[in-house]
C-alpha cells in the first residue's frame, strides 16, 4: 500500500469511483436515457454510412463538418465556433484543466451534477457548493454572496438542474453572470434542453463570460458520446489548447452527421417524452404519500416515505431506478425517475404502487 500512498495524489485517493450497476434484465430508468431506438430502415442506412467509414485513419482534428451540421440544427450563432468533448464530461475536464490557476475555486448549486465537483477535485480546485432553496430552487441570494466570496474561476448553471430538474429562474441567471463579470466563467450546462426548449445559446453575444455546453446523449445518442460548447472565441480558443487532438472518434463523427440529417425523428421521441413526463408526474401525483417536484427535464424527482426500502422492492421488481437520498440532505427519501415510453412508465407505476 505504500506504493500507493507514495505515488498518487491524496485527493484521489479520498475519491471513489464513479458505480454505474448492472442493469441487464431491468427496466432501465436511472440514467435518463431516451428509451426509443431508431426504426429498422435507419438502422440499415446507418449501417451503411458507417461501413464506409476510413477506420484506419485518424479523424480530421478540425470536425469541421460536424460542427457545421450541430450549429446549423441546434441553434448556435453562426459566428460562434464550437468545441467537442467525449461527451460533455471531457468538456468539463477541459475547462477544469484550462482555468486551474492556484488557488482556483470551481462554484455551483448543490445538489447538482457531480462531475462539476469531480473535476474540479481532480483538476486540484476547490469545489463550492451553494446548497437549494428547500423547495430545489436556486438560492440567488446565497449565490450571489458566494460569488462575492469566493470570486470562482467556473460557476456551473445545470439549465435544467440534474437531478432535482428544476429550471432555474432567467433573471437569476443574468444577475449571477453580472456578477461573475470577467473575474471568471459561467457555464449553463444544457444537457437536457430538448425537454426544457429554453436556451441561453441565442444570447451568447450579450455576456462575454458565457459558455453553453450540451450533450447529444439525452437526445438519443448517449452511446456516442458527443458533447459540444460555444461562446466567446477567445476563451473557446484556449480550451482548444487542452482538447485531445482526436477526442472524437470517426464512428462517433460519422454518427452524429448521420443522425443530424434525421434530427427530425430525435425531436419527435423528445416531444412524446416531454407528452410523458406530463402524464407520469400526474399519475405519481395522485398516489398516497407521493411528492413530485416540478421537472424540465427527462426525469421526474418524488420524495417517497422509506424511500430505500422502496428502491430495493423496486428492484425486486426489476425496476432500476436511482436513489438519490444520500447524495445531499435537501434530497432525503428522493428518487430520481427517467420518463420513458408508456409501457415502461405503466410497469414502473405498477411496481411502485405494490411497493409504497
Amino acid at each position: 500500500m505504500s506504493l500507493i500512498t507514495n505515488i498518487i495524489r491524496p485527493e484521489i485517493l479520498d475519491l471513489s469511483k464513479y458505480h454505474v450497476p448492472d442493469s441487464t434484465g431491468f427496466v432501465k430508468l436511472d440514467a435518463m436515457e431516451n428509451p426509443y431506438t431508431l426504426s429498422p430502415q435507419l438502422q440499415q442506412a446507418l449501417a451503411q454510412h458507417l461501413a464506409q467509414v476510413a477506420l484506419n485513419r485518424y479523424p480530421v482534428p478540425s470536425y469541421a463538418a460536424l460542427k457545421t451540421a450541430l450549429k446549423q440544427h441546434f441553434g448556435i450563432p453562426a459566428h460562434n465556433d464550437v468545441v467537442l468533448g467525449n461527451g460533455s464530461d471531457e468538456l468539463i475536464a477541459m475547462v477544469s484543466l484550462a482555468c486551474a490557476k492556484p488557488g482556483a475555486k470551481v462554484l455551483a448549486p448543490i445538489p447538482g451534477f457531480v462531475m462539476y465537483a469531480m473535476s474540479a477535485r481532480l483538476a486540484g480546485m476547490e469545489f463550492v457548493g451553494v446548497p437549494l432553496r428547500a423547495d430545489l430552487t436556486l438560492d440567488k441570494l446565497a449565490m450571489l454572496a458566494a460569488i462575492a466570496e469566493h470570486r470562482p474561476a467556473i460557476t456551473y448553471l445545470a439549465y435544467p438542474n440534474n437531478p432535482t430538474g428544476t429550471l432555474f429562474e432567467v433573471a437569476d441567471i443574468e444577475q449571477i453572470l453580472h456578477a461573475v463579470g470577467d473575474s471568471g466563467i459561467v457555464i449553463v450546462d444544457e444537457a437536457y434542453q430538448p425537454f426544457a426548449q429554453a436556451s441561453f445559446m441565442p444570447r451568447l453575444a450579450e455576456f462575454d463570460n458565457l459558455l453553453v455546453m450540451r450533450t447529444v446523449s439525452k437526445l438519443g445518442l448517449a452511446g456516442i458520446r458527443l458533447g459540444y460548447m460555444s461562446g466567446n472565441q477567445a476563451l473557446l480558443d484556449e480550451f482548444e489548447k487542452v482538447r485531445p487532438p482526436y477526442n472524437i472518434n470517426v464512428l462517433t463523427e460519422a454518427t452524429a452527421e448521420f443522425m443530424l440529417e434525421h434530427v427530425a425523428v430525435l425531436d419527435l421521441q423528445a416531444a412524446q417524452l416531454r407528452e410523458q413526463r406530463s402524464l407520469l408526474a400526474a399519475a405519481l401525483s395522485r398516489l398516497p404519500g407521493v411528492e413530485v417536484f416540478p421537472s424540465a427535464a427527462n426525469f421526474l424527482l418524488i420524495r417517497v416515505p422509506q424511500a430505500e426500502q422502496v428502491f430495493v422492492k423496486l428492484l425486486k421488481q426489476k425496476i432500476l431506478v436511482k436513489n438519490v437520498g444520500k447524495m445531499h440532505a435537501l434530497l432525503e427519501n428522493c428518487l430520481r425517475i427517467t420518463v420513458s415510453t408508456p409501457e415502461e412508465n405503466s410497469l414502473f407505476l405498477d411496481a411502485l404502487s405494490a411497493s409504497l
